[in-house]
C-alpha cells in the first residue's frame, strides 16, 4: 500500500548523516553545525550508527557464539568507543546519564546473545547503533541551543522480514503522525535502518538501509527534501576514490540514479529512491565534511539522453547459476525465474542467458547473493543450481548509452583482454554492463573513464537553411572549422544541411566547402518525422541544430528539440518573438533539460548585444541608452528613402541585394 503525506510543517525537510559523517567527536560537532545552519525547527534527521559500530556488533555477535574471549574483547571496543563520545561532547552530568543508559543497553543484549541467535536476536542487536547515535545526537543538539528529541523508528515504521524488507506505509503512516505533533518547534533525531514487525520484533531495512529509511520517512511525513550527507559532495562520474579526474555531476535525472543504485554503487543504495518516484520529494546529496563545494540533486525531468554519465563498479559480486535440463524449455524456465526474483524484490544486477548451453546466470553482491539463492532453491524448480563468488562488475550508466556508437565502442575497446563472463544491457537502455570472472577493476574503470570522458568532445551541426546567411555561415564554418576545433578541443561535424524540402545528411560528416555543390544533385526529400529520427539518433556527444530559417514551422519544433536533448542557435526570430507564454516555456524547456538555446543572432546582425547588455546588468551597472545599428536592412532602407521611390519598391530592391 502506497501513502504519500501532504507537505508536513511548512517547509519541512529531512537530513540523512551516514556513519562515516558521525565517526568521532568532531564530526558530531561537525554535523550539529550543519544543522545549525542548514534546519529549522520541526525538521528531521536520520542517522546511521557511528563509525564502525554496527561491523564491530556484526563482529560480537558472531564471536559471542565461537569465541568468547575475542567477543569480550570487541566488546569492550565497542564501549570504551561509545563512552568517549558521550564523554566528549556532553558535560559530565548528562554523559553519566547517557552512559548509564548505554551500558544498560549493552548489557541487555549480551544476555540476548547468551540465549542463542535467531533473526529477530542478530536484529536486535545489529540495530542498536542506530539507537546510540539518535539518543546522542539529540543530546547535543540539545547541548547546543537547538530544541531536539529522538525518535526511535521502531514506533512507528512497521515492516516484515524479507530479503529485501518493505516499510508498510499504511500502518507507519498514522503512527509517525501521532509522534510528529508530539513535539511542535523541535528538531526530531530519528534512527535509521530499523523497523519492527507485527509480532514485535526488530527488523532490519538492509545494509545501508538508512538511506531507505530517510527517504521512506520523508515520504510519508512529507517533508519538502532529503539531503543526504555523507562524506563525499555526490554523484561524480565515478568513484572519486578510484579516479582523480572524476567530475561531481550537479544535476542526475532520476531514472540514471536509480540505475547507478540498482548496480549497487556505494553512494545510493538500491531502494533510497523508491519512496522519492513516488512523491514530489526533491533529493539532494552533498558532503558534511565540505558542505559548500557542491551537490548532486536528483532530477525528474528526463531529457532525452544521450549517452553515458558515470562509470561504476563493483569488485565483489556473485553468479548464481541455473543450468536447465535439456527436456525443459529454456525461455520458459527463464521467465518463471525472472518472476520469482521479482515477487521476492531481489533483481540482479545483469543477467547471463546462454541458450546455447542452457544457462542462466544471475549477478548479486554477496550481500544479496545468500537470499536469492535461496529463494531459488525453495522454489524447487527443475535443474541444477550453483553459486560462483569472487567475480567482478563494470558498468556504465546514462540515459541512451546503449545507443551512443561511440560510447559502446570505447566500452569494447576497454574489455579487450579482459576476463569477460558476459555483457548485458538494461532493458530502457540506461546501462550497459560486463560482468569479469576476476578483479580488481580501479584501472579498467580508470581506463574506461579516461576514454569515454576525455575532453575532446564530437558536437553534431544540424543547419536549417541554406539561403543568404546559410550559405555565408557554410563558407566561414569551412574556413574556420580547423581553428575552431584546435581552440576548444571539440570535433565539429557537419551532419546536415536542411532546407524546406530535402536534406543532405552524414553521420561522417559533409564536407562545409561543397555542401552547397552537392547539395541539388544529392540531397532527397524527407518528411519532418523521419528527420527528426534520424536526428535523435545521432552518434555524437552533442547535436546542436542552426536555424538561419524564417520558418514558423521550425520554430514550433524548439520544445521538441529540447526535450531531446539538441541545443539551438538561432537567428530565426519567430520563437524569440512569439507571446511571452510561449517564449518563457521555450526558454524553461532547454534550462530544464540543461541545454542551450542562443538567440543572439536574432538581433543587430549577430552583434552581441543580448550577452553585452546581460553581463553589465549583472555586474550591477545601469543602462541609461542603447543606440546603433541593429537592423542593416532597415538602415538601408531609410537611408534610400525619399518618397521618390515607393517604400515597396525599395524592399523588393533590398531583397535583390541580399539584405533580408
Amino acid at each position: 500500500m502506497s501513502v504519500i503525506a501532504q507537505a508536513g510543517a511548512k517547509g519541512r525537510q529531512l537530513h540523512k548523516f551516514g556513519g562515516s559523517s558521525l565517526a568521532d567527536v568532531k564530526c558530531y560537532l561537525r554535523v550539529a553545525g550543519i544543522m545549525a545552519e542548514y534546519s529549522q525547527p520541526d525538521d528531521m534527521m536520520v542517522v546511521s550508527a557511528a563509525g564502525s559500530t554496527t561491523n564491530q556488533l556484526i563482529n560480537w555477535l558472531k564471536l559471542s557464539q565461537t569465541d568468547r574471549l575475542s567477543a569480550h574483547q570487541v566488546q569492550q571496543t565497542l564501549r570504551r568507543y561509545q563512552c568517549d563520545l558521550i564523554s566528549g561532547l556532553l558535560p559530565a552530568e548528562e554523559a553519566d546519564s547517557l552512559i548509564s543508559a548505554f551500558v544498560s543497553d549493552l548489557e541487555r543484549l549480551a544476555a540476548l546473545l547468551d540465549s542463542g541467535i535467531n533473526d529477530a536476536v542478530y536484529a536486535e542487536v545489529v540495530g542498536h547503533g542506530e539507537v546510540w547515535s539518535a539518543r546522542l545526537m539529540s543530546a547535543v543538539l540539545n547541548q547546543q541551543g537547538l530544541p531536539a528529541a529522538w525518535l526511535d523508528a521502531r514506533e512507528f515504521l512497521r515492516a516484515e522480514r524479507a530479503a529485501q524488507p518493505q516499510v508498510d506505509e499504511g500502518l507507519s503512516y498514522p503512527l509517525l503522525q501521532q509522534l510528529l505533533v508530539q513535539h511542535p518547534g523541535k528538531r526530531l533525531v530519528v534512527t535509521g535502518f530499523i523497523s519492527r514487525n507485527n509480532a514485535g520484533e526488530t527488523v532490519l531495512l538492509g545494509r545501508n538501509g538508512s538511506d531507505y529509511s530517510a527517504t521512506q520517512i520523508g515520504a510519508l511525513a512529507g517533508v519538502s527534501r532529503v539531503t543526504i550527507w555523507s562524506d563525499v559532495a555526490g554523484v561524480y562520474s565515478a568513484d572519486p576514490r578510484k579516479v582523480k579526474d572524476a567530475c561531481l555531476l550537479p544535476l542526475l535525472r532520476l531514472d540514471e540514479a536509480s540505475e547507478l543504485a540498482r548496480l549497487a554503487a556505494p553512494v545510493l543504495h538500491a531502494r533510497t529512491l523508491q519512496p522519492v518516484s513516488g512523491s514530489e520529494i526533491d533529493l539532494q546529496l552533498r558532503c558534511s565534511y565540505t558542505p559548500d563545494q557542491g551537490s548532486t540533486r536528483i532530477e525528474r525531468v528526463l531529457a532525452s539522453g544521450t549517452g553515458a554519465r558515470i562509470v561504476t563498479s563493483h569488485d565483489d559480486v556473485c553468479l548464481i547459476e541455473f543450468q536447465v535440463p535439456a527436456s525443459q524449455d529454456f525461455k520458459l524456465a527463464h521467465k518463471e525465474i525472472d518472476q520469482i526474483l521479482k515477487r521476492a524484490q531481489v533483481r540482479p544486477l545483469a543477467v547471463g542467458v546462454h541458450n546455447d548451453r542452457q544457462l542462466l546466470q544471475f549477478c548479486y553482491t554477496s550481500e544479496v547473493a545468500d537470499s536469492a539463492l535461496k529463494i531459488l532453491d525453495e522454489a524447487g524448480l527443475p535443474g541444477e543450481l550453483r553459486l560462483r563468488q569472487g567475480l567482478a562488475l563494470v558498468a556504465m550508466v546514462g540515459a541512451g548509452v546503449t545507443r551512443n556508437p561511440l560510447h559502446c565502442h570505447r566500452f569494447w575497446q576497454q574489455l579487450k583482454g579482459q576476463p569477460v563472463e558476459f555483457t548485458w544491457q538494461s532493458d530502457d537502455g540506461i546501462s550497459l554492463v560486463a560482468v569479469l570472472r576476476t578483479g580488481p577493476t580501479e584501472s579498467l574503470i580508470q581506463g574506461l573513464h579516461q576514454s569515454v570522458f576525455r575532453a575532446e568532445k564530437r558536437i553534431g551541426l544540424v543547419l536549417f537553411g541554406k539561403g543568404n546567411i546559410g550559405s555565408r555561415w557554410l563558407e566561414l564554418f569551412a574556413r574556420e572549422q580547423s581553428t575552431l576545433s584546435a581552440r576548444t578541443g571539440f570535433e565539429f561535424v557537419l551532419a546536415g544541411v536542411v532546407d524546406s524540402r530535402r536534406s543532405l545528411l552524414s553521420y561522417d560528416g559533409l564536407d562545409a566547402s561543397r555542401a552547397l555543390a552537392f547539395f541539388n544533385d544529392e540531397a532527397v526529400e524527407q518528411d519532418e518525422e523521419s528527420l527528426f529520427l534520424w536526428m535523435r539518433a545521432h552518434p555524437y556527444d552533442d547535436l546542436v541544430v542552426l536555424d538561419v530559417t524564417a520558418s514558423q514551422q521550425l520554430a514550433d519544433q524548439y520544445l521538441d528539440f529540447a526535450s531531446h536533448g539538441f541545443h539551438v542557435i538561432s537567428a530565426n526570430k519567430l520563437a524569440g518573438a512569439s507571446d511571452s507564454n510561449k517564449y518563457r516555456q521555450i526558454h524553461d524547456a532547454f534550462e530544464k533539460t540543461g541545454r542551450h538555446w542562443l538567440y543572439n543572432a536574432t538581433v543587430g546582425a549577430g552583434l552581441p548585444i543580448n550577452h553585452t547588455v546581460r553581463d553589465l546588468i549583472d555586474s550591477g551597472d545601469t543602462i541609461l541608452s542603447i543606440s546603433g545599428i541593429f537592423s542593416g536592412t532597415l538602415s538601408w532602407l531609410f537611408l534610400q528613402f525619399d518618397g521618390s521611390v515607393p517604400f515597396t519598391e525599395l524592399v523588393d530592391q533590398a531583397w535583390q541585394q541580399g539584405l533580408t
